[in-house]
């Protein structure tokens, strides 16, 4: 079995989805870690909650984002983590990582990619006025939101929606199908 890092910034409701998946054995994989930037978000409590080791850190403590990603590889090599997922890491992934976890590192993005990368994938879309909303997994690369697709899941807007619909429903797509594409990654 394959174990995993999750690094999050925020509520952390995708990490939420993760552990529920692992813990109904529809995501085979075991949560070593939980990294986050944010060391009093969410997402750390339920880390805790679940008994999820954290390695939470400030990137003001540190020289630049060399210096804390070889921090952050110390942790993911003591841990023995095999796959990093992204679930709204609002930092971008720096060479140290990316050299040490080529197309080993998956993100979610909540937006048809190419089109909207970064971090406001949902309301671009919105304000641009598509019809077709969905999320991408992908593996990460040095670009932003530019790595090789794993899969991608739509659904029309029925028209009218707010964009608080919107995101509503993008979010239960990230639910229901980022564990099971972790899945399928770690299984293949």
């Amino acid at each position: 079995m394959k174990n995993i890092a999750v690094f999050a910034s925020g509520f952390g409701s995708n990490f939420q989805a993760i552990i529920e998946a692992v813990q109904q054995n529809n995501l085979r994989a075991n949560i070593a870690l939980l990294v986050s930037d944010k060391p009093n978000c969410k997402a750390v409590e339920r880390a805790k909650a679940n008994n999820i080791d954290v390695f939470a850190f400030s990137s003001k403590d540190y020289e630049g984002k060399e210096a804390y990603e070889t921090a952050i590889l110390e942790v993911l090599k003591a841990h023995q983590v095999d796959y990093i997922v992204l679930a709204g890491y609002m930092r971008y992934i720096g060479k140290v990582l990316l050299e040490n976890f080529p197309m080993k590192i998956i993100n979610l993005h909540p937006a048809l990619l190419p089109s909207f990368p970064g971090a406001h994938g949902i309301a671009d879309a919105f304000n641009h006025g598509v019809k077709v909303f969905g999320i991408t997994i992908h593996f990460v690369d040095e670009g932003v939101d530019t790595g090789r697709i794993i899969d991608q899941f739509a659904f029309h807007a029925e028209g009218g929606e707010s964009l608080d619909e919107i995101e509503t429903k993008i979010h239960q797509l990230e639910h229901r199908y980022f564990p099971v594409t972790i899945d399928k990654v770690l299984n293949m």
